[in-house]
């Protein structure tokens, strides 16, 4: 140690000119739960998303001693955090919901306190005695038909977990002006930092889009673009993800991550692709339709906030629906009216449907055979005749390869 300093009372890590930052991570480790893995910080807080945090609360801890160059100093000090508080392993929990006061499981027991360190942890405390949101139950009755708000009910429920069993996305399809903008500030006061706003064409169109969900639990698209999507691989990997999958950051090589965002989406119309007809990817969409605005309904200016106010009885709501929907093996409530809605958005972006079930230009017959070519040159008969545009060859081609061959 430097004699100059020998009497003074130092940290281990300080001997009166240089940090051992090695030593120093090894002193912060002891003192703060924290552990690096899937190329994020965790503490008992969740998800450090803020790399800032962390820096501040190392730099307190230095400003007694060092003196110079300190950023240098503390962006070594996090790199080699990353090295000794790494973790080879660090599952998620899909029957665990972390809150300020403790951790709720699917089953309804709570366990309180904060110890261990978790992946995510909501804003918002487990309260069993939190009144009913008014608020929210009457936003609902008058956005949502009654059938369908046990869908939503069990969608909200749903992202509250890091589980992608039930194996959709949801869309909130309307004519415009019926309320839904006020549900993605509701959602943002009870997922906080483990939800975010997006575009459900950018995870289309960019490969690099699906990194930024990594540790996510919800993504709002509050304005839905209505093109068509290009391409759907990306979309529907997020939406069926059951393990790690391949992410890519710009200058960075690809690499293994968690995915556990689900999708939501408010539009005025359907989401369609442009190529991908198959039932795959209409089937994975829970599409639910807004009554329309009566003309006499004077809108509240502050009904965002007064549902925020309601957020401990916004979760007790949506932890119901969740607890129906594992109990139905995560198979989700759906009425006739979203039923229909999804097989309209599958014949209205594929009218091959119809033309295979029309009468007058077709017999289907196990002693009768036509080509393809054949069958389309029928088919575009039939699109004339009813003033409808027929889809490319190759895409006639590979429908009737999936249903009738």
């Amino acid at each position: 140690m430097n004699k100059k300093y020998a009497e003074l009372d130092f940290p281990a890590w300080f001997d009166g000119k240089d940090v051992n930052e090695a030593a120093f991570c090894r002193e912060f480790l002891s003192k703060n739960k924290l552990i690096y893995t899937d190329n994020a910080f965790f503490t008992p807080d969740g998800r450090l998303t803020d790399p800032l945090l962390l820096k501040e609360k190392i730099y307190a801890e230095l400003e007694c001693c060092a003196a110079k160059n300190i950023p240098h100093t503390i962006s070594n000090i996090v790199e080699i955090m990353k090295l000794a508080a790494h973790a080879e392993s660090f599952p998620t929990k899909p029957d665990e919901i972390h809150v300020q006061n403790g951790t709720l499981r699917i089953d309804g027991s709570f366990l309180a306190g904060r110890s261990e360190i978790v992946r995510s942890r909501f804003p918002i405390a487990y309260n069993p005695q939190a009144e009913e949101p008014v608020v929210w139950l009457r936003f609902l009755s008058d956005l949502l038909y009654p059938e369908d708000i046990p869908t939503f009910q069990e969608y909200i429920g749903y992202c509250l977990v890091p589980s992608t069993k039930g194996q959709r996305m949801m869309i909130l399809k309307g004519e415009g002006g019926e309320g839904r903008s006020q549900i993605g500030p509701v959602l943002a006061r009870l997922f906080g930092c483990n939800m975010k706003d997006g575009r459900i064409a950018k995870i289309s169109d960019n490969r690099f889009a699906r990194a930024d969900l990594e540790h996510i639990h919800l993504l709002v698209d509050d304005d839905m673009k209505m093109e068509a999507l290009k391409q759907t691989n990306y979309v529907k990997s997020i939406v069926t993800a059951q393990d790690k999958m391949d992410l890519e950051r710009k200058s960075v090589q690809s690499y293994q991550g968690w995915m556990y965002a689900r999708l939501l989406a408010f539009s005025n119309g359907d989401l369609q692709s442009l190529y991908d007809r198959s039932n795959g990817f209409y089937r994975r969409q829970l599409i639910l339709t807004t009554k329309e605005k009566p003309a006499n309904r004077v809108d509240d200016p502050d009904i965002a906030e007064k549902m925020k106010r309601e957020v401990e009885g916004i979760f007790l709501w949506a932890f119901e629906g969740l607890q129906r929907l594992a109990a139905n093996s995560f198979r989700f409530t759906e009425s006739p009216r979203t039923l229909n809605n999804r097989e309209y958005v599958k014949r209205d972006v594929n009218n091959a449907i119809d033309f295979m079930e029309s009468t007058g230009y077709i017999r289907l017959k196990a002693d009768m055979s036509v080509t393809s070519k054949e069958l389309y040159a029928i088919y575009g008969i039939w699109c004339d005749e009813n003033g409808l545009t027929p889809i490319r060859q190759r895409s006639f081609s590979d429908f009737l390869t999936r249903t009738h061959s």
